[in-house]
């Protein structure tokens, strides 16, 4: 297998904007002349440097969406980046035109942390894999030092079609699962229980990360999606980065183990740094034998 799209390439055009909060504008401007530095086209969304009477939302969930849907609709578009996280995504989800959006055919969506809400609709309603990874308005591509390198490179491999297998630190339940790789951030999921788009892993691989969460916090929102059925039929589980969360593995073990599924940790995925970019709602293959998790490319397969 390949990238679930053509690679992308010097030439083509990309879209920047900001579904959850605001961009701060030194930051996205080095973001974008980054990518433009990769021979790409970059436009900006009206509303992504906006800001409201709400403080932590770039603009009114109308314009957020409208910028959305316009750069997704574009036929010039190759790929959709969020600026950055935050919050507000999922206030979007029930004003976004599916039927618009889904005749405007596949292209990609680059975002985490709060993009999580548009990963899981964008699998659900369009159908398409989408990229979780780091963001152009973020530090580890925007910062004035230039962007992390190891976060740069293996953004840039995803896209183009030719990167690793993200290799993590610890195994937490032996074995080898294959499926395809859903989730992203934990809040985001057990956010969307109860919700017309609650999530589930049913013969799924669970990517799940965090930042700045307490560990009675992680057990509460496990427990909720415990409950809510989400883990049944889970596949395995591939675990990313749990930044500012204490010693988080009491509890995953406490909480995961029981599933008797294979479960690999320590993956730098989700807000630490270096950000690695895989593949949601494309094939994924964890194995705990070389602690690794690899996306939709053939030679990158971990070893049986």
């Amino acid at each position: 297998m390949n990238v679930p799209f053509p690679a992308l390439q010097s030439g083509d055009t990309v879209a920047i904007v900001s579904p959850s909060g605001p961009a701060d504008a030194a930051q996205l401007r080095r973001g974008v002349e980054r990518l433009e530095g990769l021979g790409l086209k970059v436009v900006v969304g009206a509303h992504a440097l906006d800001r409201q009477e709400l403080p932590y939302l770039a603009g009114s969930d109308a314009d957020r969406a409208a910028d959305l849907q316009a750069a997704w609709c574009d036929p010039a578009v190759s790929v959709v980046f969020c600026s950055r996280g935050g919050y507000g995504a999922a206030r979007l989800l029930g004003l976004l035109d599916w039927d618009a959006m889904r005749a405007a055919g596949p292209k990609v969506l680059v975002g985490s942390s709060d993009i999580t809400a548009l990963h899981h609709s964008f699998g659900v309603e369009l159908g398409v894999p989408t990229l979780h990874g780091p963001m152009p308005g973020g530090l580890l591509l925007g910062g004035e030092d230039g962007p992390e390198a190891a976060t740069w490179e293996h953004l840039r491999a995803a896209l183009t079609g030719t990167a690793s297998a993200v290799k993590g630190e610890l195994a937490l339940a032996p074995g080898r699962a294959e499926g395809v790789l859903t989730g992203g951030n934990l809040s985001l999921l057990a956010s969307l229980c109860g919700t017309r788009h609650q999530p589930s892993f049913a013969g799924r691989i669970a990517l799940l990360e965090d930042i700045t969460e307490e560990p009675y916090r992680i057990d509460r929102m496990l427990t909720q999606l415990l409950q809510s059925g989400a883990f049944e039929g889970v596949r395995g589980i591939a675990l990313g980065s749990w930044v500012d969360c204490g010693d988080p593995y009491p509890v995953l073990r406490d909480r995961l183990l029981p599933l008797g599924v294979p479960i690999v940790a320590g993956l730098p995925v989700g807000h630490g740094s270096p950000q690695m970019s895989v593949w949601l709602g494309a094939l994924g293959v964890i194995d705990t034998e070389s602690c690794s998790l690899a996306g939709p490319i053939g030679n990158d397969e971990p070893a049986r």
